[in-house]
């Protein structure tokens, strides 16, 4: 039977387990949460396995995985594997695959996609690092992947860096898509032609050049509330979208879309922005076009 050490069991690590599970692979997890865990430490996890070992790791990117790649290089042994299946940044991976290495200990970098869908639908996976590695996992990722051909929910993208990129340019991509049914949604809404919006969303998903899973999930967002009005339009990012346009401004690619996209959502933090009270001043300076005063 295969086995998989697994750290970090919140939304989507806790869903992978039950669906490596249902495909037969043992999965022992670890994760700080007493009810949700199989181990009590990563030292007990890393002893329930049987070597040589293989062992996933889906915490935060940064220095949570960092600190968990160190702590496991004093805990696996030569021959053991280690696949990052977090949203890391790719020039993460050469340090921690390094680190490794100088043990004997493999390195895999998988990019994930399927949110907390993936436990019934599987999940898009993008890899990155040695044949002989991305082989001997295979049976992992075959469990996790959608069912359907494996060309269609795994890539094998290159050496030890290249999942978590196609990763980061895929949720970059991502980024764009939803601004643009963002946008469309609150041109509907702003019509008075239009008489039922969530209607018309709901007529694009089959036979529409959009139509798209993301389509998909917001006729359900609209389903339970048809104006969005229980929510605020305050949007956080991961971090990809950033690193994407990084790369874009590196290799001179123009990306006009997922720039704005990524502005937009800085715009919907601020209350009152700095910025277009400039603009305001501005039009009114040169213009003598209305303003709003605080308070008035």
């Amino acid at each position: 039977m295969v086995q998989l050490g697994l750290i970090g069991l919140g939304k989507m690590g806790f869903n992978m387990r039950e669906r490596l599970r249902a495909a037969g692979i043992e999965v022992v997890g670890y994760d700080r949460n007493p009810e949700v865990t199989d181990s009590t430490s990563l030292e007990d996890m890393v002893s329930k396995l049987d070597g040589p070992r293989i062992v996933w790791i889906m915490v935060p990117a940064g220095d949570p995985t960092r600190q968990t790649v160190v702590e496991l290089s004093n805990l696996l042994a030569e021959g053991d594997m280690v696949i990052d299946g977090g949203n890391s940044k790719y020039t993460d991976d050469k340090v921690n695959a390094d680190l490794l290495a100088a043990k004997g200990i493999g390195y895999v970098d998988a990019g994930v996609s399927g949110g907390v869908w993936g436990k019934d639908n599987g999940y898009g996976l993008m890899v990155g690092g040695a044949a002989a590695d991305v082989e001997r996992a295979m049976p992992i990722f075959d469990a996790l992947r959608p069912d359907g051909p494996r060309e269609e929910g795994f890539s094998h993208a290159g050496s030890v860096g290249a999942g978590h990129y196609a990763k980061m340019i895929h949720n970059g991509i991502e980024y764009g898509m939803m601004q643009a049914f963002a946008e469309g949604f609150e041109l509907l809404e702003a019509s008075k032609v239009v008489e039922d919006v969530p209607a018309v969303i709901t007529g694009w998903q089959r036979g529409t050049v959009v139509r798209s899973w993301l389509l998909d999930l917001l006729v359900r967002a609209l389903d339970e509330d048809p104006e969005l009005d229980d929510l605020e339009g305050y949007v956080e990012d991961s971090g990809e979208g950033r690193w994407t346009l990084e790369e874009a401004i590196d290799h001179a690619v123009p990306a006009p879309v997922i720039s704005a996209a990524l502005f937009a959502r800085f715009a919907s933090r601020q209350e009152d922005s700095p910025a277009m009270r400039a603009v305001a001043a501005l039009r009114n300076q040169f213009g003598g076009h209305a303003v709003k005063k605080v308070g008035g």
